[in-house]
């Protein structure tokens, strides 16, 4: 058990770099402005890429949370 608690100690930390990384491939932000609400942008559909980015933040927050809450129940 101890041995498979530390696999999936490790998968969750590369599930955690990776969703750093695909969070912050998603900033579109132009300075603080945007942050105390000076931003003014519109919602648009999520194209291409972004789409991808989009779904592949869902699915690793997911995995995340899953691997997390696994941790948690095979330590005690």
């Amino acid at each position: 058990m101890k041995n498979l608690n530390q696999i999936i100690i490790i998968a969750n930390m590369v599930v955690m770099v990776f969703l750093i990384i695909i969070v912050a491939m998603q900033n579109k932000s132009s300075g603080l402005s945007n942050v105390f609400g000076g931003g003014g942008n519109v919602v648009q559909t999520r194209r291409g890429f972004d789409k991808w980015l989009f779904y592949a933040t869902i699915v690793a927050a997911v995995l995340f949370v899953g691997l997390s809450i696994t941790s948690l129940v095979l330590s005690n």
